[in-house]
């Protein structure tokens, strides 16, 4: 089958096209023919091996000192239909179709077939929406299920007033509509070209961050989320207004510092970002879509041949809501 091998640290081109050997399921696994995937910036930043210190680490000390060995296929989610099932299977049949995320241990989606366990450890999986196509539903098990984790983080009520800064990527575009679903008043921001495609999936207002500063309006919010981390840390503070939750999706050593300092000398909290995949949770978000409640923007679509012009592409900052690769089976 084909796969995109993952071959040392570096640029895209250390992506390769390759044939590999088709896996066979375990006896609690699926084998999933995969349909389609996505390239994310969290892709890029472990193919570079350029995440944030606090992770890059961590993540080097897992999947290999010098090169990956432990991971040699990248790509984290997932929606195509069910091949086989082992014998231990009881709530998935062939044919099925379905979407998954793989969690951050095992990825492997820039392939044909992938094997994954019926109830996993670390992902999550779940039957497709059947109001989404394939490439609808793929970015949803990632993007999707990190915009509600940070949501709920935000305690979000009735009538509260949330920011979401970088509201028009992967997960942005999620947590936008999330918060509308929880009934906030949402200000979403993002550069010049986002700002018709976030007025389009509910945002209440929307700030140009090229024109304008979110923490110079003299406007005070409940919950600001912060997908890029690229907010000033003190500006952000003051623009919360009191018991208000900041909550920075991938925050460095000092931040994390100022934090808990914040947290524990004031009524405002500052949250980490913190995300734990669960299918119960992705069946939540499967329910929304059928509800016609959650929607999934696309800006580019390639397909896994063209792996290496996805990063690329993505590596610009310039994307639309989600890249998403799309796998034909010949």
């Amino acid at each position: 089958m084909k796969a995109i091998v993952w071959t040392n640290y570096g640029p895209p081109d250390v992506l390769q096209l390759a044939d590999i050997d088709k896996p066979s399921p375990k006896p609690n696994e699926l084998l999933i023919r995969i349909r389609a995937t996505t390239a994310t910036a969290g892709d890029c930043e472990m193919r570079a091996m350029n995440a944030a210190l606090r992770y890059r680490i961590p993540m080097r000390a897992y999947v290999g000192l010098s090169k990956p060995t432990r991971i040699t296929i990248l790509g984290m989610e997932l929606s195509g239909v069910v091949e086989s099932i082992g014998e231990e299977v009881t709530k998935f049949k062939p044919e099925d179709e379905v979407f998954a995320a793989t969690g951050f241990i095992k990825t492997g989606t820039y392939t044909e077939y992938i094997c994954l366990p019926e109830e996993p450890d670390e992902g999550a999986l779940a039957i497709k929406p059947t109001t989404m196509t394939f490439e609808e539903a793929a970015p949803v098990p990632v993007g999707g299920l990190e915009a509600l984790s940070f949501v709920r983080q935000g305690n979000i009520e009735k009538d509260n007033n949330v920011l979401i800064n970088g509201a028009g990527g992967t997960i942005g575009c999620y947590a936008v509509q999330l918060a509308k679903y929880f009934g906030a008043e949402v200000t979403a921001v993002d550069s010049t070209r986002k700002i018709d495609m976030l007025h389009s999936i509910g945002a209440d207002h929307v700030i140009d961050y090229t024109q304008t500063d979110f923490t110079k309006n003299n406007r005070t919010y409940d919950f600001i989320l912060d997908v890029v981390s690229k907010s000033s840390f003190s500006d952000s503070i003051n623009s919360l207004k009191e018991n208000g939750h900041y909550l920075i999706a991938n925050p460095g050593p000092s931040t994390m510092v100022r934090s808990r300092f914040v947290s524990k000398r004031s009524d405002k909290t500052v949250l980490s970002g913190a995300v734990s995949f669960k299918s119960q949770d992705l069946l939540l978000l499967r329910d929304l879509i059928e509800k016609g409640k959650l929607q999934t923007v696309i800006g580019k679509k390639f397909k896994l041949e063209q792996i290496r012009e996805a990063h690329t592409y993505v590596e610009t900052g310039e994307k639309i809501g989600n890249v998403v690769i799309i796998i034909d089976h010949h």
